[in-house]
């Protein structure tokens, strides 16, 4: 078991856009991005914004390049098509953008991902890093792939992670 990080600052608030890449969910039918929602505020964080894009790399650039602007989020969390079917477009249209990238997310994820579904987790494309000050996550689709990531690896480093970007 590792250790625990250091303790983060108590009282941080990170200002979070939740995005569902997919070609057939709807607000109502989108369980992966209500999770993601429900663990933030769990934790204390906002929801400033949230969308359904289509799997298109246009819309998925637009998004980040529009949130990217906006001074009042600090984390954009992406789910949804980060697969290898032709469809799967979020990690290309990401990975093209991000100025830093956070290797071990992805390499963690897809360990721990390895433990639950095991080989399985090759084909995921999971991602992080930085655009424009912001943080921005990028994970599969499915609801326990969702709650992997949140509960594993996004919520214990997030406010050390936008703490270091505020700086």
């Amino acid at each position: 078991m590792p250790h625990p990080p250091h303790p983060d600052t108590p009282g941080v608030t990170v200002n979070c856009a939740v995005i569902t890449v997919s070609d057939t969910r709807t607000p109502d039918s989108d369980r992966s991005g209500a999770l993601i929602q429900k663990l933030l505020l769990e934790a204390g964080h906002q929801i400033r914004h949230y969308a359904l894009v289509k799997d298109e790399p246009e819309q998925i650039r637009s998004q980040v390049d529009i949130l990217g602007d906006r001074s009042d989020l600090d984390a954009l969390i992406f789910n949804g098509g980060t697969g290898i079917a032709p469809r799967d477009t979020t990690y290309d249209a990401i990975e093209q953008l991000l100025e830093k990238t956070l290797p071990g997310f992805g390499e963690i994820f897809r360990s721990l991902s390895y433990q639950e579904i095991g080989s399985r987790a090759i084909a995921s494309r999971a991602i992080a890093g930085t655009y424009r000050g912001k943080l921005i996550f990028s994970v599969p689709g499915s609801s326990n792939a969702v709650k992997l990531a949140l509960e594993a690896l996004i919520l214990p480093e997030l406010v050390h992670l936008v703490s270091q970007l505020r700086s």
